[in-house]
């Protein structure tokens, strides 16, 4: 269904879409699904080319053409969350804004916030600032539970080394990696509007996409960080596997170490030639002992030097 809203006074009214026209001096903001942009491109004075690139574009950008700009938005999973799209497409003229997106209530909401808590819209560049803001406002909090999601799993295998805790951060790493794209992508984004090119946002509104721009940088430096944080727990995790692996390694070093001189008097005895021992009342006596005595002194001397 298409949303339809005329800016008069300060603030959106709910209007038709016939009513948009670029030849009378009203101001629309318009919100559509991705299906319904083809059969109103026409209507709108949107080109096939950038209809097809607003349906099939698989990465954040922001062009500028003469008289209008054009921003697709793809949102990583982890922003999502079921509560914001995932792709939106921006369409930008002095008369016109239109938000095409998966989800379209996310935009209507914003609207209905600036009507229901009485905010002031002086214009479309108004809006523009408000729908990234609602856009980018609770990423943090994101951003922190990843945090938290990462130092568990610190704890995790500090406690113990399990073998799914390389799949897990494996997992971490991907998601942080579609972050670190995103606010990438936004960032650049934020600094093209801000350049402003056709003159779109009154130059008093620049300076809260000053603000943006600060924040998607804050948000983009904060992945990096959790990046790094993640590359050191698994350095840590590695490190982990291998003290582990190093001490069963010992204990097999240790029990070969306690054999050897055992299977050397073994080899020795049991040659094929006739000893002076055979023929001992207490020979045999005498061989389980001396074994005995071996092993109790090879792990006295291990333990003296502290091997194990």
């Amino acid at each position: 269904m298409i949303s339809s809203y005329r800016l008069e006074n300060q603030a959106f009214t709910t209007d038709f879409f016939e009513h948009i026209d670029p030849n009378n001096d009203q101001i629309h903001l318009c919100i559509l699904d991705f299906p319904e942009l083809a059969a109103v491109s026409g209507k709108l004075g949107i080109g096939e080319r950038l209809v097809d690139e607003c349906l099939n574009s698989r990465s954040s950008k922001f062009d500028s053409y003469d008289g209008f700009d054009f921003i697709t938005i793809i949102l990583p999973e982890a922003i999502c969350q079921d509560l914001k799209p995932q792709r939106i497409g921006i369409y930008f003229r002095a008369d016109l804004l239109l938000f095409v997106s998966d989800r379209s209530n996310f935009i209507n909401d914003i609207v209905i916030n600036t009507q229901t808590e009485g905010i002031k819209v002086h214009s479309l560049g108004k809006f523009f600032h408000l729908f990234f803001d609602k856009l980018t406002i609770d990423d943090r909090e994101v951003l922190v539970s990843i945090e938290e999601e990462i130092s568990s799993l610190e704890e995790e295998f500090i406690v113990s080394v399990k073998n799914d805790l390389a799949d897990y951060l494996i997992t971490f790493r991907k998601r942080l990696l579609s972050l670190k794209q995103y606010y990438e992508q936004l960032f650049e984004i934020s600094e093209a509007i801000e350049e402003n090119e056709n003159n779109l946002i009154d130059k008093k509104e620049l300076r809260y996409f000053k603000i943006l721009t600060n924040r998607t940088n804050r948000l983009f430096t904060n992945v990096l960080n959790l990046r790094d944080y993640g590359t050191q727990v698994r350095e840590a995790y590695q490190a982990q596997l291998d003290i582990n692996l190093n001490k069963v390694m010992k204990i097999f070093t240790v029990v070969t170490s306690i054999f050897l001189p055992l299977t050397l008097i073994v080899g020795w005895y049991g040659m094929n030639i006739m000893m002076p021992e055979f023929h001992w009342e207490y020979g045999y006596p005498f061989v389980i002992v001396l074994c005995i005595v071996v092993v109790l002194g090879t792990l006295l001397y291990f333990k003296k030097n502290k091997w194990f």
